[in-house]
């Protein structure tokens, strides 16, 4: 018993050097970075308790709600049509149709493009001047936009970009649905149901598991954006892109505050923590378990 012991040690001691080192350790460090006033450029760095935190909450700093407004403004829209987008893409896959594998691959290769790579293609599709987006509506005689330059369109640009990559999502749910027992479809039709009907009553109570996971992992996600605030729009137009890992990335790394950049992250922390209690919770009420377990 006691070698199975150490040897379960050994074999796992990798992975929890790994968490220790580069994730525990440094979420130990922010957390006391952020009761300092600590700078790169700074000598010495004094205790400050929590006046960083003070500092946030006061509206001393007023891009910290502007950051957070356009950050829930794009979680709000973003994880919705991510998870039913997904779905559907999802449903559609999991037919039985010729050829199938080939849209699979061409539906998941999108996720596996390089961040900035993907971000050029869409600078180029969203040029308000010649762009292919554009082009395209003046062409069927359409309203154009002007897309990641605008204030009122930005975010929803935005959250279009983004729908480029829900390869895995889709992948997720595909897996999800293919563990439905063919016998329950049969037993619907056997009832004179419709495509409406196995819809309904099969495939969207079996897959909540599914969509449960789906929805939290896209809502972390959402609130860690960050790239397409870099590469795409850096924080315009007038902040209103100015995502709140882009605001905390800026706050530690250009304006050096860094104390006050690890306070930003462990109120990220506490959103995100919030929010997925609040999913589990709920699930009680929402996802369906064969074996009649909960979360």
């Amino acid at each position: 018993m006691r070698k199975g012991l150490w040897y379960g040690l050994l074999f796992t001691a990798p992975a929890i050097l790994g968490f220790v080192i580069f994730t525990l350790g440094p979420m130990i460090a922010s957390l006391v970075l952020s009761l300092t006033d600590f700078n790169v450029f700074k000598d010495q760095t004094s205790f400050v308790g929590f006046s960083n935190y003070a500092r946030l909450f006061s509206g001393e700093d007023e891009l910290f709600y502007q950051s957070l407004g356009v950050t829930f403004y794009f979680v709000v829209l973003r994880v919705p049509a991510v998870i039913i987008i997904s779905f559907a893409i999802a449903l559609l896959l999991n037919m039985n149709v010729k050829g199938r594998a080939m849209f699979r691959t061409i539906i998941y290769l999108p996720s596996i493009v390089p961040a900035i790579a993907s971000a050029m293609i869409w600078m180029w599709l969203m040029n308000p001047d010649l762009g292919l987006l554009n082009s395209m509506l003046s062409w069927l005689h359409l309203p154009t936009s002007n897309w990641l330059y605008a204030e009122g369109s930005v975010i929803p640009s935005v959250v279009l970009t983004t729908l480029w990559g829900i390869g895995s999502t889709v992948i997720i749910f595909l897996a999800g649905l293919s563990g439905i027992p063919q016998s329950y479809y049969e037993a619907i039709e056997v009832d004179g149901g419709g495509w409406y009907s196995k819809l309904r009553q099969i495939t969207i109570p079996m897959v909540t598991p599914t969509l449960f996971f789906n929805t939290i992992m896209t809502i972390i996600g959402s609130f860690q954006v960050f790239n397409e605030a870099y590469i795409l729009t850096q924080g315009g137009p007038n902040n209103r892109s100015l995502f709140y890992v882009f605001y905390l990335w800026r706050t530690g790394f250009r304006d050096t505050e860094m104390g006050y950049a690890s306070a930003l992250a462990w109120i990220l922390f506490v959103i995100i923590m919030v929010f997925t209690y609040i999913i589990f919770k709920t699930s009680k009420s929402w996802v369906y378990y064969e074996g009649g377990e909960r979360p």
